[in-house]
């Protein structure tokens, strides 16, 4: 039995240029890493916010498990029935009770592993007034910790700080809490005195030619003239961002961390 449980999170891919990086590179890395498990955060892969079917069958050809969301997951209406039936397709947990959808779910692993359970939470500063999800991840982690010590935490959040707390909060409890949302990958990785695995954001995967995923014009006009823009997904200088997330098979705490950005950027030579 292998004495390590290998999940490869990936969070933020943006429009069709961060699923095709994914779907060209993931298998590589699947085998590279020897993953067991693929988490990857969908709200914005189709056309920048939302997700598909089209783009669901994608990722789950190239071997993505499971696919957790934040405020923009439900964006595009026609994926509203796959939101409410499909397990493996997450919204944020500390949404108001009602709110179709899962935040959470158990999954098989592969080879005898046994389950792995995955909990998608949405902050709350500078972001929309919902439940709290510090309050939230103690009763489903302690209903989800029944079935398997293996947790992974998808904190889709504005603030540094209230990831951060979200994480030492729980440390101990989940197996690694990985931050999405910002658009921006921080190279704070590390694995907290409990054991527990954490990045305050993996980053984007997708165009960096642009203003987090939108074409950079329409995106500085809205700051230049404090007015609505349409949003436009940028195409170009495309990026893959995760984070390699090997478990204890014993324990089900974090052992190692590898952050990924491929391909890095270009370092200036003038000087």
């Amino acid at each position: 039995m292998s004495k390590t449980v290998n999940v490869f999170f990936m969070a933020d891919i943006v429009g069709q240029p961060g699923v095709d990086i994914v779907t060209k590179m993931l298998k590589g890395y699947i085998q590279k890493y020897q993953i067991h498990f693929v988490i990857c955060n969908g709200e914005n892969a189709y056309r920048g916010k939302g997700m598909s079917n089209e783009i669901l069958k994608q990722l789950r050809g190239v071997g993505v498990d499971v696919i957790t969301g934040g405020n923009h997951i439900w964006d595009n209406y026609k994926f509203h029935d796959t939101l409410k039936k499909d397990p493996a397709i997450l919204r944020p947990m500390n949404y108001p009770k009602g709110t179709y959808g899962t935040g959470y779910g158990i999954f098989d692993l592969p080879n005898g592993l046994g389950k792995i359970g995955v909990l998608n939470l949405q902050g709350r500063t500078f972001m929309y007034a919902i439940d709290c999800p510090f309050r939230t991840a103690d009763w489903v982690i302690e209903k989800m910790s029944q079935e398997t010590k293996y947790i992974i935490v998808d904190i889709h959040a504005e603030a540094t700080a209230e990831k951060i707390a979200l994480a030492m909060h729980l440390d101990g409890r989940a197996s690694a809490v990985m931050g999405s949302h910002s658009h921006v990958q921080t190279s704070d990785e590390r694995i907290l005195k409990n054991g527990t695995g954490y990045c305050t954001d993996v980053g984007m995967t997708g165009p960096y030619d642009s203003v987090i995923g939108m074409v950079a014009k329409p995106a500085i006009e809205r700051f230049v003239y404090q007015t609505p823009r349409k949003y436009e997904c940028a195409t170009d200088d495309v990026h893959l961002c995760a984070m390699v997330i090997k478990l204890d098979a014993e324990t089900g705490k974090t052992v190692f961390l590898e952050r990924i950005f491929f391909p890095e950027f270009e370092k200036s030579t003038m000087g």
